[in-house]
Order: structure tokens, then C-alpha cells, then sequence
């Protein structure tokens, strides 16, 4: 199952897909926390997460929680049904198909306004 095939990939993007969420939901919590300070501090980290850059950040967060999401049902078909380890491989590819299809919006629209220059404004 692994050996550098899919569910080597699989693992390693799992991984790395969760690492990310955690780097996400620490700035969240404390940009929130941001509010203590007033509101001048806390309307200035948000104007600042709106440059490009941090769009781009958006577009890799709604990534890393699409594809953990959907790995994430994988590995459950994977460990309670007795056949998900024997299709692992397939599955792998699904969860490719429904990242594409659930991401595509994202990316156009997200996507569109960092090119178009708007940010997110």
C-alpha cells in the first residue's frame, strides 16, 4: 500500500493538510484575540490579511481542508468497511476527482480577485 505508490502520497498530503489547518487556526484564534486591544488593532490585522499573498494563503487553507476532509473519508471506508483497503488505490483517485470538482469554485472565484486586484475588498 506503500512503498512511495498512493498511499504513501495519501499519507504524507494527509499529514501535511492537517499541519496546515493547526498554522490556520492558531492566526484565527489569535487575530481574534486581536479584539482586546480595540478595534483599531483588530481593523488593522484584518486590512493586513487582506493582501495578496494572504489570498493565496485562503486558496491553500480551503486545499489543505478539502483534500483532509475528503482523505479523511477515505480512511474511514478504508477501516470499517472489508473492502476500502482493497480499493484504497481507486479511492485515492476519488478523493482526487471530488478535491477537483468542490475546489475548482474556489479557485476561480479567490483566484479571479487576486488576479483581477480586487482582494478580497
Amino acid at each position: 500500500m506503500y512503498r512511495g505508490r498512493e498511499g504513501q502520497w495519501a499519507f504524507y498530503l494527509h499529514r501535511i493538510s492537517g499541519l496546515g489547518i493547526l498554522v490556520f487556526l492558531m492566526l484565527h484564534v489569535a487575530n481574534i484575540s486581536s479584539a482586546m486591544w480595540g478595534p483599531e488593532v483588530s481593523n488593522a490585522l484584518m486590512k493586513f490579511y487582506h493582501q495578496p499573498v494572504f489570498q493565496v494563503g485562503l486558496l491553500l487553507l480551503i486545499a489543505g481542508v478539502l483534500y483532509h476532509g475528503f482523505n479523511g473519508l477515505r480512511i474511514i471506508l478504508m477501516d470499517f468497511t472489508a473492502w476500502g483497503v482493497r480499493y484504497q488505490r481507486q479511492l485515492w483517485y476519488g478523493v482526487w476527482i471530488l478535491f477537483v470538482i468542490f475546489y475548482l469554485p474556489f479557485l476561480v472565484k479567490i483566484g479571479g480577485g487576486i488576479l483581477g486586484g480586487s482582494h478580497g475588498d
